[in-house]
């Protein structure tokens, strides 16, 4: 049976936005910043070494479909859902 844990994401103007998920077993630190230039925000999962595993947009699921942002690097699914602003890691 899968597990969903929330993440509230709330961006502010002074600082980038974090939290630390458990994707396949291991807690990894998610980084979301804005992009001045592309217009849209980022996500940066790094390890707890600070070793960037992937960079990449931040992309919305709608509530009828999960987009994961993690496919191909991890088996956990990282979903941020449009309708709530939450971020959801499904493993």
């Amino acid at each position: 049976m899968a597990t969903i844990s929330y993440f509230t994401f709330n961006p502010t103007a002074l600082s980038n936005f974090s939290f630390q998920p458990i994707l396949d077993g291991q807690t990894y630190t998610v980084l979301v910043n804005w992009n001045v230039y592309g217009q849209r925000y980022y996500i940066n999962i790094s390890d707890l070494y600070g070793t960037l595993v992937v960079c990449l947009p931040l992309i919305g699921s709608p509530d009828n479909q999960n987009i994961s942002m993690t496919g191909g690097y991890f088996t956990s699914k990282l979903i941020y859902r449009n309708s709530s602003g939450n971020f959801e890691v499904i493993s």
